[in-house]
């Protein structure tokens, strides 16, 4: 799926723990987003495909190196030293984190070739079993698409009620004026009427 789906599934479920911090939260977004790591390989590809020795990284290494249990486990470890406190909850968040980002794909990754993308799970012990599912709809389906809007939908949901947004792990200023701009425009009713009763939840 595209690396924002992914990003919002990450954030949606650290919104699953409310108390963890920011940085935190961030971690799992980030470990949502870690196994298309190995999808980077597609730059060198791009820039040799017409040299006599292509570099065939993206071809080779794509769903391979990052979307695998070992990965996961990394990932894990490297959040659980990132976290500073929480390190437990947010190392599962995290694993768990990479394992939707497989599941997604597993889903919703054909290729415009029709290539239905298997996982290597057990990669680099077994290369076998592969992971796959022959309804997998492609990259660009509505199915995406749709998944995408729900998401959008719980994150906007989440800062009006919590306060704040994956713009917080870009900028708190920026995101304070994005939650206010919500809730000014979508005001909190009352028993009374509609209007700010007082402090949001």
């Amino acid at each position: 799926m595209n690396p924002i789906t992914h990003a919002l599934t990450g954030w949606c479920l650290a919104e699953t723990a409310p108390r963890l911090t920011n940085r935190q939260r961030g971690i799992a977004v980030l470990a949502s987003v870690a196994p298309d790591l190995d999808g980077m390989g597609i730059v060198p590809e791009f820039l040799t495909r017409n040299t006599t020795h292509p570099l065939l990284w993206w071809s080779e290494y794509h769903h391979l190196l990052g979307h695998n249990l070992p990965f996961a486990v990394l990932v894990g470890v490297a959040a659980a030293i990132a976290a500073r406190t929480n390190r437990a909850l947010t190392a599962s968040l995290a694993f768990v984190a990479v394992h939707v980002h497989l599941l997604e794909d597993i889903a919703g990754s054909r290729g415009p070739d029709g290539y239905e993308w298997p996982i290597p799970y057990f990669y680099p012990f077994a290369r076998w079993p592969e992971l796959s599912w022959s309804g997998q709809w492609k990259l660009n389906a509505w199915q995406n698409i749709v998944i995408t809007v729900v998401l959008l939908g719980i994150v906007f949901v989440l800062a009006w009620r919590r306060g704040y947004s994956p713009l917080g792990l870009i900028s708190s200023r920026v995101d304070r004026a994005f939650v206010a701009t919500l809730r000014a425009r979508f005001p909190r009713t009352t028993k009374d009427g509609p209007g700010d009763s007082g402090a949001w939840p």
